[in-house]
């Protein structure tokens, strides 16, 4: 199995939280870290250069589902992986594409061998098996793939997470007996992440950890958290996780979340995030800012004639007032989305960044109870 290189710079003295760095043979990604969702290739609404310039992103996130299903594998293989085909020569991670099929494909049927599902682009018939999504990375030839896993839905009965759970660690298996036949395709590493499941029953938690540790992976995620239970309830399994899973890897908690989520769990001992929240809600006029969270589109802002955000530093910072940013949103401009998306993503980097700074300081958990509040703060 590729491994790929993780070191701790330093822990926080107040909480669970640490600060590392993870080498990939496209560079280094400095934690707690924050990873635009860039589902199909592309982080919606922005180029590649504003991801490294403005947002600075160390890495993106694509998904193995839709890059299945567009442009297909025949095109990535044919321009040499996603790295060269989206021009993106930093980290990328693939989800394997389990969550979308349970989440987005009709009429699914789950067996020993995979998932049979149908599209959600044209209605065809596919197989998604764990040597199949493991080929499929193989050929989108990201840094970080993962596991294909099955996502139980919130709530669900404890035998069925069970059975979920144990599906899930066979699955494991088979992802890391087709990566050991099948080397990478264009010459640099491949790391798989397996992912924890078991819902939100304790005893279930801690036996996913301890057989996905077993692997000896680079790396391991959680996964099944955020997906419907409250937020107490995420951070009690998060915690729970965080002290199963091995001190000397990376921990990644898919799909969280909002800005407070994320300095909760790094506090846990989480060091990497995923979530489409800060595109998606920036897209409806929802922004994250460093004085708290505002809907653009309120009237209030009509002649606001300060900037967006002041707070951030001044290369990630947007130079447009809020009534500008209104005026395009209330005239359907197409600006409007790049920069609410613009604006999000560089704030949850500058947060990422911050919690970094006050970890390797020491002070991270007085400085995260002084934030939430801000954080959470409607303007």
């Amino acid at each position: 199995m590729a491994e790929i290189a993780f070191t701790l710079a330093g822990t926080d003295t107040q909480s669970a939280a640490r600060a590392g760095t993870l080498v990939t043979d496209h560079g280094a990604i400095n934690t707690p870290i924050f990873m635009p969702v860039g589902t199909v290739g592309t982080v919606k609404s922005l180029n590649q250069q504003q991801l490294m310039h403005q947002v600075k992103a160390q890495i993106i996130l694509g998904n193995t589902y839709h890059l299945y299903l567009r442009p297909g594998t025949a095109i990535l293989e044919a321009a040499g992986g996603l790295h060269r085909f989206m021009n993106w020569h930093r980290p990328i991670l693939t989800d394997s594409g389990g969550y979308q099929v349970f989440s987005l494909a009709a009429n699914r049927k789950i067996t020993e061998a995979g998932v049979i599902f149908q599209s959600h682009i044209d209605g065809s018939r596919h197989l998604f098996s764990p040597e199949s999504v493991m080929g499929i990375q193989r050929s989108i030839g990201a840094d970080i793939i993962m596991a294909f896993d099955e996502c139980p839905p919130y709530p669900s009965e404890y035998a069925y997470a069970r059975t979920s759970m144990d599906l899930t660690h066979r699955w494991l298996t088979r992802c890391v007996d087709y990566l050991a036949a099948h080397p990478p395709l264009y010459g640099y590493a491949q790391a798989l992440f397996p992912i924890v499941q078991g819902s939100t029953y304790p005893d279930l938690r801690k036996a996913s950890c301890e057989f996905i540790s077993s692997v000896g992976a680079a790396g391991n995620a959680i996964g099944g958290l955020s997906v419907g239970e409250p937020e107490e309830m995420m951070y009690e399994h998060t915690a729970a996780c965080c002290e199963y899973l091995p001190a000397n890897k990376p921990r990644y908690l898919m799909g969280v979340g909002t800005p407070w989520n994320i300095l909760e769990c790094i506090s846990l001992g989480i060091d990497m995030f995923d979530c489409v929240m800060p595109t998606r809600n920036g897209r409806n006029g929802m922004l994250f800012t460093t004085q708290g969270v505002m809907n653009i589109r309120n009237k209030k802002f009509a002649d606001d004639f300060t900037l967006i955000d002041p707070g951030l530093p001044e290369d990630s910072q947007l130079p447009y007032t809020k009534a500008y940013l209104r005026h395009l949103f209330v005239a359907d401009e197409l600006l409007a989305l790049q920069l609410a998306s613009l604006q999000n993503l560089s704030f949850y980097l500058w947060l990422v960044g911050e919690a970094r700074k006050k970890i390797l300081e020491g002070v991270f958990g007085s400085w995260k109870q002084q934030m939430i509040p801000l954080l959470k703060h409607r303007m």
